[in-house]
């Protein structure tokens, strides 16, 4: 298997907020996307999800919560946590989650 470069993969993908998936560890799907400023509604999973800033800033609400991501730092986002995405995230963003969560 060959290498991939995240933060280009992420760059090329058509729109903002758009998943790529880069494969599978396991059962955990590995994902990327780009981030714009835009917020991004609430949503909850049935699973644990990991979210990895490569660059940038993500601004969440988890459960009523603002949380601040920089760029380098990982958040796990626990089973059934209410999030979203609030204005002014921007970057690239590694998301490791179940299939089907």
């Amino acid at each position: 298997m060959s290498s991939i470069n995240v933060v280009e993969t992420a760059a090329a993908l058509p729109a903002a907020w758009s998943s790529c998936s880069l494969g599978q560890v396991g059962t955990a799907c590995v994902k990327v996307l780009r981030m714009d400023s835009r917020p991004v509604q609430e949503e909850a999973h049935g699973v644990d999800e990991v979210l990895l800033v490569l660059d940038g800033r993500l601004e969440l609400l988890v459960e009523g919560a603002e949380v601040a991501i920089e760029a380098g730092e990982m958040y796990r986002v626990p089973a059934g946590a209410r999030h979203a995405v609030r204005p002014g995230s921007r970057g690239t963003l590694m998301i490791v989650e179940e299939p089907g969560a």
